[in-house]
């Protein structure tokens, strides 16, 4: 199964960045955020879209009674802002960077909006990738609302093991190389890190994974 966010496994920073198109280069910058700055927040105009050069950016949103809700963590090579080429004007959500060298490609809707009519397959794959991103974040909702939190964090291995997983030949285990702390993870399923902790372990100890802080094992079942 290929990943949501890429196309024919293909960084989306390298397909939609306008640095690329020669007549948009000369004018075009990045911006650098260090951890816990804002790239934009909730109410803000909604005129550019956002493509990750490096680092993580958390997408969120704060409830009624001030609490924090993660919708999403994305990584080097997403595309975030993106309802605004939609025709939103404001924002309904934030994007925060978590790291201290996150590199952000703005681009105007103005931009986007040139370029997906010069180009039908540019068009179809930004539909196509919003398209996928609600459906990945109907899921997560999904998740949130009817399953219990061991099974949702089983779910969310899952979608890692599509997203950042290989096979691995000797064992035949399946390896997910990813980006995310267990803070993420527990931010991204509605639970605690020392929660995680204590479910990774469990499942540690029935032998359905092992874990260290560069990967996920999903381990080979026994015949």
């Amino acid at each position: 199964m290929q990943s949501l966010w890429f196309f024919d496994n293909v960084n989306l920073f390298k397909v939609l960045c306008p640095h690329k198109v020669k007549i948009y280069k000369n004018e075009h910058s990045f911006c650098s955020y260090k951890k816990k700055d804002y790239i934009y927040i909730q109410a803000d105009a909604a005129n550019k879209v956002y493509l990750i050069e490096n680092g993580k950016v958390k997408i969120g949103y704060y409830s009624e009674d001030g609490n924090e809700v993660v919708k999403a963590i994305l990584t080097k090579g997403e595309l975030f802002g993106e309802k605004a080429i939609l025709g939103d004007e404001k924002r309904d959500e934030f994007a925060q960077s978590i790291d201290n060298e996150t590199s952000i490609c703005p681009i105007s809707v103005d931009i986007m909006h040139d370029l997906m009519r010069e180009n039908q397959n540019f068009s179809f794959k930004v539909y196509k990738f919003i398209g996928f991103k609600f459906k990945k974040l109907e899921r997560r909702l999904q998740l949130l609302l009817f399953k219990d939190t061991k099974t949702r964090l089983i779910e969310f291995l899952d979608e890692l093991c599509v997203d950042f997983g290989y096979d691995c030949d000797k064992t035949g285990d399946h390896v997910i190389r990813h980006p995310y702390t267990q803070k993420d993870i527990a931010s991204l399923i509605g639970t605690s890190r020392p929660t995680i902790n204590i479910l990774l372990n469990e499942l540690k100890e029935e032998n359905y994974l092992d874990f260290n802080r560069k990967e996920i094992r999903i381990l080979k079942k026994s015949a």
